[in-house]
């Protein structure tokens, strides 16, 4: 599966290339991030739980940093295993600046296997590219929000943000929900028996 994109950044090219070292911004913008650590300058340990289809895979694996050339372009490439198969991947990130506006442009290369790759190919390309937009998209807001004047009352500055961060996971809250219900109905039947 390969996807590319580009964000327009109004901060210079070496204010990006910063934060695209920066661990902390990089843990911000991975979904479902439970851990990022810096093993060396080009190799972090990552943890993260997402939701493929109906499944909820936890990977743990690396992210490495090659082919640098500093304030113009890298390759970020992860690999990570889970109980439900393996994931694999590579973004080429390259910056160009003018007028002081940076272009963030990424292609990426995503590979899975094992049980996940038994969903369908359309399903994971869909969930690649929503969690390959979601990472680049987050990563501008956090690093060049969009100013938006907005003329209303308060005549203040708003930021928009690019993407939505992603919530906990939306199948949780449901078995939770559902599994309260349950717990509050059987504690009702059980108080109405025993009258």
């Amino acid at each position: 599966m390969k996807f590319s994109g580009s964000y327009k950044l109004n901060v210079s090219k070496e204010v990006v290339w910063k934060a695209l070292n920066d661990s902390d911004i990089l843990k911000q913008c991975i979904p479902g991030c439970e851990s990022f650590q810096k093993e060396s300058n080009t190799i972090f340990n990552a943890t993260a739980t997402n939701q493929i289809g109906p499944m909820n895979a936890t990977f743990s694996g690396q992210v490495t940093l090659t082919n640098i050339n500093e304030n113009q372009s890298y390759t970020l490439s992860g690999e990570g295993q889970s109980s439900v198969g393996f994931a694999n991947g590579s973004a080429d990130v390259k910056l160009n600046e003018e007028n002081g506006v940076t272009t963030l442009s990424y292609e990426v290369n995503i590979n899975v296997g094992g049980k996940i790759a038994q969903l369908g190919s359309r399903l994971i390309d869909g969930v690649a590219k929503k969690m390959s937009d979601y990472f680049f998209g987050r990563f501008a807001d956090i690093v060049a929000p969009l100013d938006l004047d907005k003329k209303k009352e308060s005549h203040k500055s708003v930021k928009e943000k690019r993407v939505q961060e992603l919530k906990s996971n939306f199948l949780n809250k449901y078995i939770y929900s559902a599994i309260a219900i349950f717990i509050l109905l059987l504690v009702a039947i059980f108080y109405f028996v025993s009258r």
